[in-house]
Formats: structure tokens, sequence, C-alpha cells
């Protein structure tokens, strides 16, 4: 039985899956972001948010267990100095996954992993949040839409009296 096994072994053996893992998780420390398809970007998501997590408090313990999972010293210390200075006030979801379509090959769905902190097109330029406001109206605004509809009935005459017959005939009703 399968019973709390939440992990997708991904058809690969314990090393060979842990190997891939680690390697993943070195490129993308080192680009911020790669190409991947999506069933191993959320293998590799479970693998590394935890560290990142543990990044964030800088102690020698906590390099000594990033630096076990990784094996890579220029990692863990890219991943300590500049990314856990860039996710320092953020509670988790260090990293995005956007689905890219199909593979032509295998037609195995295919996804870009990265960095939510280093991507530019999101976190650069924000507009601040605009706020709505509703205006009293004023009474030279009340006066324009009461002068409008004025304005439109003058039109209707002067319709009325290129037209000829239909302005002669309103005009001898009244």
């Amino acid at each position: 039985m399968r019973h709390r096994k939440k992990f997708n072994h991904l058809g690969r053996k314990a090393g060979h899956r842990k190997a891939m893992l680690r390697n993943m998780a070195n490129s993308l420390i080192e680009h911020k972001r790669i190409h991947t398809t999506l069933a191993k970007a959320k293998a590799l998501r479970m693998f590394l948010e935890p560290l990142v997590t543990r990044s964030k408090e800088d102690t020698m313990h906590n390099r000594r267990m990033v630096f076990r999972a990784l094996n890579n010293k220029h990692s863990v210390t890219e991943l300590f100095r500049n990314i856990s200075e860039k996710v320092a006030d953020r509670p988790g979801g260090y990293l995005r996954i956007i689905k890219l379509g199909n593979r032509l090959g295998d037609n195995a769905e295919m996804a870009l992993i990265e960095f939510v902190d280093y991507n530019t097109t999101y976190t650069s330029g924000k507009p601040a949040k605009k706020t709505r406001r509703r205006r009293r109206k004023s009474k030279a605004q009340d006066q324009g839409v009461q002068e409008a509809p004025q304005q439109n009935q003058d039109v209707q005459d002067q319709a009325g009296e290129e037209s000829g017959d239909k302005g002669n005939a309103e005009e001898t009703k009244e």
C-alpha cells in the first residue's frame, strides 16, 4: 500500500531522483529560472522551498542542512546571501510555476519554474492601488445637465422646420 507516500517518484530510483532534484535545484539557484516538465517542477518546488525557508535564518546548522541537500557550496552561498534577502519578508511560496504547453516530441507538459522575487515583469512597476471616490455634483454640472435637453429640443425644432409640412402641422395644433 502507498498510504502517506505523497511525493512523485518520477519513474526513477531513489538515488537517481535525489541527484536529479539536487542538480535542478542548483541550476535554479544559479539561473533563477529553468524550463522543465510540469511533474519535475512540482517535485522541485517540494524539494527546494523548505531549503529557502532554512536560508532565511543564517546559522551554521541551517547552512549544513542545506549543504547536505544541495552538495554545492556556491549554491549554498548564493542562497544564503542573495536569495534569502529578497524573500526575507515572504512567508512561503518562493517559487512560481508557469505552464508552457506540451513538448513536441512526447507531448509532455512543460513548465517554467522561477523564483517569485526575481521576475522583473511582475515585481517592478506595480501601480499604486487606486481608490474610488464619488464626487458631489456641483451646481454648474447640474445646470449643464438641464441645458442639454433644451438644446436637443432646439435641434428637433430646426429639423421640423427643414422638413416643411410636419413642422407647420405641429405649429397649427399648438
